[in-house]
């Protein structure tokens, strides 16, 4: 059984005490979902902050009330990102410019770097590649390619060439808790996840969603990259640390309790979405896009097209890398046709 926690949700700018010592916020995101949770734990050196939402005006200015507000009285020490998306590692280097360390996972952290130093003013022949053989209708093509791409560089601050990394296993000390690693995949790659080892507070970032389940894309950065199958085995390992009393800290939504219930039933919509995946190419030979009625059950619109594309490529990648679909062959229009 899974059950939210029943505090509200705070206001903008605000935060609510969530267990001793525990502040918990939101940032706005211009995305859906519309709002990424931010953690911050107090100790005798300071608050260190869970995540930080993205780099805009709009979010300096939040965090310059909130840290004359609520956290007023003591330093940001340290920001912990638990992995590298921009609504989770936006601010982390805005945070650094003002004497906090970094703490997140080496690969978070490169990932991270990588994406503020490159910068595209238009899709690379990778990225159009790609988007062809996943069977991306032309005319979408056609409209990209010639407009500037998303850059992390346009919602993540600047990061410095230093941080501290966090590894599989390893025990560290905040907020008068001592927490260890521990690490997931699919999601994104060295996603950081924190137990205490004094109470029942676990920090889930993207990985342990109570109410909706993360994106598990694929994109030409790795196009062969099998996010499902990573994913799978994350929630696999981590259930065997997870009781139904801890008191889940997620990314985003409401926090809650019944864990080793809630990795079952991740678990489970992946394997469903995958036999269904399946069961559509029995009739004969799809795309990766041709594959959207069978994965998500509903209409996808041009704004959600991309992200939808990169997840359906994650299924088909799962899928061909178990042995249950194979390559049937390239459409007139380029796009790799897949069979079951």
């Amino acid at each position: 059984m899974i059950r939210s926690e029943t505090h509200t949700i705070p206001p903008e700018g605000e935060a609510h005490e969530i267990a001793p010592g525990v502040l918990w916020l939101q940032m706005p995101l211009p995305f859906k979902p519309d709002a990424v949770n931010v953690y911050a734990f107090r100790d005798a050196e300071g608050w260190t902050l869970v995540d930080t939402g993205l780099d805009s005006r709009r979010g300096r200015a939040l965090w310059q009330r909130i840290l004359q507000g609520p956290l007023a009285g003591a330093p940001v020490t340290r920001v912990i990102a638990t992995h590298h998306h921009i609504d989770h590692m936006g601010l982390a280097g805005w945070f650094q410019a003002q004497g906090a360390e970094l703490w997140t996972s080496r690969t978070a952290w490169l990932m991270a770097r990588m994406g503020v130093l490159d910068l595209q003013e238009r899709p690379t022949p990778q990225a159009l590649a790609f988007w062809r053989r996943a069977g991306m209708p032309a005319e979408i093509i056609e409209e990209r390619s010639g407009e500037r791409p998303f850059n992390s560089a346009d919602f993540c601050a600047p990061l410095p060439p230093g941080y501290r990394r966090l590894r599989e296993g390893q025990q560290i000390a905040f907020g008068n808790r001592r927490w260890i690693v521990r690490m997931g995949n699919g999601h994104a790659p060295e996603h950081v996840t924190l137990w205490s080892l004094d109470d029942d507070l676990v920090i889930g970032g993207d990985q342990l969603l109570a109410t909706i389940s993360p994106n598990l894309g694929v994109y030409p950065t790795e196009p062969e990259a099998d996010t499902v199958g990573d994913w799978l085995e994350s929630c696999a390992r981590l259930a065997e640390f997870a009781t139904p009393q801890q008191l889940i800290l997620p990314g985003h939504k409401l926090p809650y309790r019944g864990l080793p219930t809630r990795l079952r039933q991740l678990a489970e919509n992946q394997r469903a979405a995958l036999n269904r995946v399946v069961e559509a190419l029995r009739p004969g030979p799809l795309s990766a896009a041709g594959c959207f009625p069978a994965l998500y059950r509903r209409h996808i619109a041009k704004p959600e097209f991309g992200l939808a594309l990169a997840e359906a490529v994650g299924h088909i990648n799962h899928l061909r890398a178990s042995g249950r679909v194979w390559h049937a062959g390239t459409s007139e229009t380029g796009a790799a046709l897949w069979g079951a």
